[in-house]
């Protein structure tokens, strides 16, 4: 039994970089859309296939293999514990600091106010609606869906960015909320989550102090280790020794922020901010800064692939329940609804101080994508009887 176990994980680790290579190779050459979004979309319909494989002709067992592979795939960890790290890491080495100083106010709004202003709408609405299609979900853990579905994916939203071209304001905007929202909406899920499970101790007091030590613990902890790690690459000139520390980096001031009960995420992105900015000053050679970067470019991209790919597989695992349909279906409007009044807002409220150009509630609104963080975090929920349909409508 053990050795037919590590045959099922031999196969799925086989499985994902030649499903993913394959489909990038087809997405480059005949349908030419932007590799993240070619390989999710050629992910699903290979999913929706099985599935209609498997009920138009039971006999066939194709899709159970597939399904058996996918489900030997820990999403949570691989997605919360291994890819993030490296692709946020990735993301901010590019980030513009001047440029997101001078947007601070901005970003600091969409990724504070934004989340919870959105938390609060997405989780009236569901509890609303749940009661309307006769679904038992309690008004404490419609919110942690609210939470938990409001935070904007930093990977696919920095991937959209690569594909397309916009002006520099709406840029960063759009790159630095997306990098630090994930940390306020784990800080709202997590209070509330307590909450929801029973925790009656859990009050204003203790949400405020589990925020300072979640975001600005995670954020001390990325400046000091990005100071050290540039500290050390500027002592020295080697390519690869400096392309091993930057690796050292993103891994070590993850784990070590998350082992502290403090946001990996931001720490990560903090410390990338600071190397990708203060490094090629005064550190980094421009031989070394062509590897470095070119390197963390290449990491991106494959990474980029895997991630989707694997989102997209999760439909050969997912059953959805008939009572429950309804209801994930109709998370889709309230999730775009409440991104659209939790946009807005800051944008009114900031507009007389800062410069936006035009169009761009649209924009914010369109690129409010979600992805593999939110699934993650959905998986993490302890067994209970709202579990399923916070997942289903995750998911849909």
């Amino acid at each position: 039994m053990r050795k037919e176990l590590q045959l099922v994980r031999l196969r799925s680790h086989i499985a994902s970089p030649a499903l993913t290579a394959g489909f990038a190779w087809v997405n480059h050459r005949y349908l030419k859309l932007p590799p993240s979004i070619g390989i999710l979309v050629m992910s699903l319909a290979a999913s929706s296939l099985l599935v209609l494989l498997e009920l138009a002709v039971p006999s066939v067992a194709l899709y159970a293999a597939v399904a058996e592979l996918v489900r030997q795939i820990d999403f949570q960890t691989t997605v919360m514990n291994g890819l993030l790290a490296f692709l946020l890491f990735a993301g901010s080495l590019h980030v513009d600091f001047a440029a997101l100083r001078s947007r601070v106010a901005v970003v600091g709004a969409m990724a504070t106010m934004g989340v919870l202003l959105s938390t609060v709408l997405v989780g009236l609405a569901m509890w609303s609606l749940a009661g309307l299609v006769g679904v038992e979900l309690p008004l404490l853990w419609a919110l942690v869906f609210g939470a938990l579905i409001s935070p904007t994916d930093p990977v696919a939203v920095l991937s959209t960015l690569k594909a397309i071209k916009v002006p520099q304001t709406l840029e960063t905007d759009m790159a630095g909320e997306s990098l630090f929202n994930d940390g306020v909406g784990v800080v709202v899920f997590t209070a509330l989550l307590a909450l929801a499970s029973g925790g009656a101790d859990v009050g204003a007091a203790q949400v405020a102090e589990l925020f300072l030590l979640e975001a600005l613990g995670g954020a001390v902890v990325g400046l000091i280790s990005g100071y050290v790690a540039y500290r050390a690459t500027r002592a020295i000139d080697d390519y690869p020794v400096e392309v091993l520390i930057s690796i050292a980096l993103a891994m070590g001031c993850y784990s070590f922020a998350s082992a502290l009960h403090m946001s990996g995420p931001i720490a990560v992105v903090v410390a990338g901010i600071l190397v990708g900015n203060r490094g090629p000053k005064d550190a980094l050679s421009d031989v070394t800064q062509r590897y470095l970067f070119g390197f963390w470019t290449l990491v991106d991209q494959i990474l980029n692939a895997v991630l989707f790919l694997l989102i997209g597989l999760e439909v050969l695992v997912v059953r959805y329940q008939a009572s429950i349909l309804p209801l994930a279906l109709t998370a889709i409007p309230v999730a775009l609804a409440a991104r659209f009044a939790s946009t807005i807002v800051p944008v009114t409220l900031l507009r007389r101080r800062y410069d936006f150009v035009r169009g761009t509630v649209i924009v914010l609104v369109w690129r409010g994508l979600r992805g593999g963080i939110s699934i993650a975090i959905a998986l993490s929920l302890p067994e209970t009887p709202f579990k399923a349909a916070l997942l289903t409508a995750t998911r849909s």
